[in-house]
């Protein structure tokens, strides 16, 4: 079954400009080097730039795990700790494939 992931993340308005590099490199290598990893879209809210939404989509939760272990994940990570002022982490089974693509 399908698994998602939405992660809320607030950052430090100081490092934006360093976080958004690191986070769009950690989608971009999930994408490219995770064969479990179908999407990672990056949101930014239009009312503050400080506020993203992750919208992750993994074959399974076993994909998932992958990801977090995954040497460019755990990279991420430990350069981004610092730059998080909040992180909620939120995972769902996709229980159809919509009728429509976007």
């Amino acid at each position: 079954m399908t698994y998602v992931v939405v992660v809320e993340l607030t950052i430090t308005p100081e490092h934006r400009g360093e976080f958004m590099p690191l986070m769009l490199a950690n989608a971009a290598a999930s994408l490219a080097d995770e064969p479990g990893c179908r999407l990672f879209d990056v949101c930014v809210s239009s009312d503050d730039g400080d506020s993203l939404l992750l919208y992750e989509v993994y074959d399974n939760a076993g994909a998932f795990q992958a990801h977090l272990g995954s040497p460019h994940f755990r990279t991420f990570d430990q350069k981004s700790a610092s730059m998080v002022l909040q992180k909620r982490v939120r995972t769902f089974q996709l229980t159809e494939t919509p009728a429509v693509a976007i």
